[in-house]
């Protein structure tokens, strides 16, 4: 503690997950060029203080959390350094955001091969969590997307990485969790688009095995989610709305132009031009609880059912694909522990039974999640991959009664487990070493060991998630 004690009192501030589930005290720097990184890991291994990296600090878990330690946060390394708009080509700093990407493009008629479902997330952040989206099994993760990228080690070292030169390295910062080594630029391969609008389909779908089904039957969709409804049982088991979407192809859209600006793809603020939606999180906090939660989604699914299924209509890619962006602070809505989302990935054998088990469990214990979003997956070759040839089930919980809930996400880690399933970092919250052991496997435990021991001898990145997910492996 007295060699921590050089850092300045006043970088000390308190920093929290999205969830708002998990806060932590750290020092925290904002660095503006690479050049001031070195100094920071030089600074770290002085004060005897390790260093967690944090884009916008979206993700659910403890991966952008360092308590007692330094915090670099990259939303100020943000500039755009190279764009082509004839080959989609883009190069970025790490603090870019989603947000930003789509805005620079979009009028040339690009978009991101792979989005997460908020713009607000950076780059480096996306790839360092490897994100997907709801079109992994066509595209893969966005890793998949990137051509190269620079990045300093905690060792000294300036490494460009591609999927041929420093291959280790490349598979492992991209979904690595900020465990290797910084990001300093990305080089990204845009997807052609000829309108800004997707034809959608939605219609809903009676219980757990059809929507599983559903969601393999229209995987060769550019798009395909489903949205379950986590808190009814019996028969009606994990029933839900499906959402599949396609690009519109050249000359379908009569005004491209029209629908490729950012205005037409701009979010509204307020609901039917009357509600600011800055409000809407205080009249959703009312409906956050088990009544609630049924009514919504019984509501929502009946709706669906009758006057919205195989309702086709043309939807701008920013509404479709960041559902999550509709209501500003909307994850304050559950309340002062705040949520915890847990995904789990199975593959295709073993999905129906295993999320059957879950969804009862979670419901007998009276803490059922409140949202449950599902996609098709497909393998990948990262590290730290979380695909299967199979599916994922993303769940929102409530945190309260916290013993019991930590009770409840270890017997979840179990039945995954048993599954043969596997389970994604930027969401996690939960994980042990003796979990992450069995789903990584014993050949990818040993290569990342290696790997940091090459990339970061003094192990300066430590993040609370390292901490607490490899700190006995």
């Amino acid at each position: 503690m007295a060699a921590k004690s050089t850092l300045p009192l006043q970088r000390l501030v308190r920093l929290e997950n999205f969830g708002h589930s998990i806060d932590r005290p750290a020092y925290l720097y904002r660095p503006t060029h690479a050049s001031q990184i070195n100094d920071l890991f030089t600074l770290a291994e002085k004060t005897g203080s390790q260093i967690a990296l944090r884009g916008a600090g979206r993700s659910y878990g403890d991966a952008a959390l360092a308590g007692g330690g330094i915090v670099l946060d990259f939303q100020r390394m943000n500039r755009i350094l190279d764009w082509n708009p004839e080959t989609g080509i883009i190069t970025v700093e790490p603090g870019v955001t989603i947000e930003q990407l789509w805005r620079y493009i979009i009028e040339d008629g690009w978009w991101s091969p792979v989005m997460p479902g908020t713009m607000f997330p950076t780059i480096g952040g996306c790839l360092g969590a490897n994100i997907h989206g709801k079109n992994n099994w066509r595209q893969g993760t966005l890793g998949e997307h990137v051509i190269s990228f620079t990045a300093l080690l905690p060792n000294g070292e300036e490494k460009v990485c591609t999927p041929t030169r420093n291959k280790d390295l490349f598979y492992g910062i991209i979904s690595g969790m900020g465990l290797l080594g910084v990001f300093t630029s990305i080089t990204l391969q845009m997807k052609k688009i000829y309108s800004g609008d997707l034809e959608v389909d939605a219609w809903a779908e009676p219980n757990l095995e059809r929507m599983l089904r559903a969601t393999d039957e229209h995987k060769e969709e550019d798009y395909i989610v489903g949205w379950v409804d986590t808190t009814v049982g019996g028969r009606a088991l994990g029933r839900g709305q499906m959402h599949s979407a396609r690009y519109l192809h050249e000359g379908e859209d009569p005004q491209p132009v029209r629908t490729m600006r950012p205005m037409h793809q701009d979010l509204p603020d307020t609901i039917m031009g009357l509600v600011p939606k800055s409000m809407v999180w205080r009249f959703l906090k009312l409906g956050i609880n088990n009544p609630g939660a049924w009514a919504g989604n019984t509501a929502k699914y009946l709706m669906n059912q009758t006057i919205g299924n195989h309702k086709r209509y043309r939807q701008s890619l920013v509404a479709f694909t960041f559902l999550l962006d509709y209501v500003p602070n909307w994850e304050y809505s559950y309340g002062r522990q705040g949520l915890i989302q847990y995904q789990s990935f199975l593959p295709f054998e073993t999905a129906h039974d295993t999320y059957q088990e879950i969804l009862q469990r979670s419901q007998k214990r009276g803490l059922p999640s409140y949202l449950g979003v599902m996609k098709r997956h497909r393998p990948d070759q990262f590290l730290f991959s979380h695909a299967v040839d199979g599916f994922s089930l993303a769940l929102d919980f409530k945190v309260r009664r916290r013993e019991h809930f930590v009770q409840l996400m270890d017997d979840l880690n179990q039945i995954v487990l048993a599954g043969n399933g596997r389970f994604y970092f930027a969401k996690d919250s939960t994980l042990t070493p003796d979990v992450v052991q069995q789903y990584l496997g014993d050949g990818t435990v040993r290569k990342f060991k290696r790997l940091k021991a090459s990339a970061d001898p003094a192990h300066i990145l430590q993040s609370d998630l390292y901490r607490r997910c490899f700190g006995g492996l």
